[in-house]
């Protein structure tokens, strides 16, 4: 089965960056999204990014448009998430998830976590103010 691995989280100060990462291993379908949830305490989770394995289309959440970016590194099986201009609101425990059936394209539509197949365990990103 798909294992999903988080790293990178951490203690950063407003207006700082991070990079996450997700290692992937285990596909047995070329069809999926890789997509990132975060859920602070006492709240909902919440998607925050996807990329489709189908075109590489990309989506993020208005709340982080601009401001993170999500990519790929094929030959080492890695999805990344750069979080520059963090806030304090970005903290939260951020996970990693795989959707099968989910490599269409990507635009306005953000994939829920309903439709995830597989999560990580995730990585604690802290903003401080």
């Amino acid at each position: 089965e798909v294992q999903l691995v988080e790293s990178g989280g951490g203690l950063v100060q407003t207006g700082g960056s991070l990079r996450l990462s997700c290692a992937a291993s285990g596909f047995t379908s070329d069809d999926y999204a890789i997509c990132w949830f975060r859920q602070a305490p006492g709240k909902a989770r919440e998607t925050v990014s996807a990329i489709s394995s189908g075109d590489g289309s990309t989506y993020y959440a208005n709340s982080v448009k601009g401001r993170f970016t999500i990519s790929s590194d094929n030959a080492k099986n890695t999805v990344y998430l750069k979080m520059n201009s963090l806030k304090p609101e970005d903290t939260a425990v951020y996970y990693c998830a795989v959707g099968y059936g989910l490599g269409v394209h990507l635009g306005a539509w953000g994939p829920s976590d309903d439709g995830m197949d597989y999560w990580g365990k995730g990585t604690l990103v802290t903003v401080s103010s």
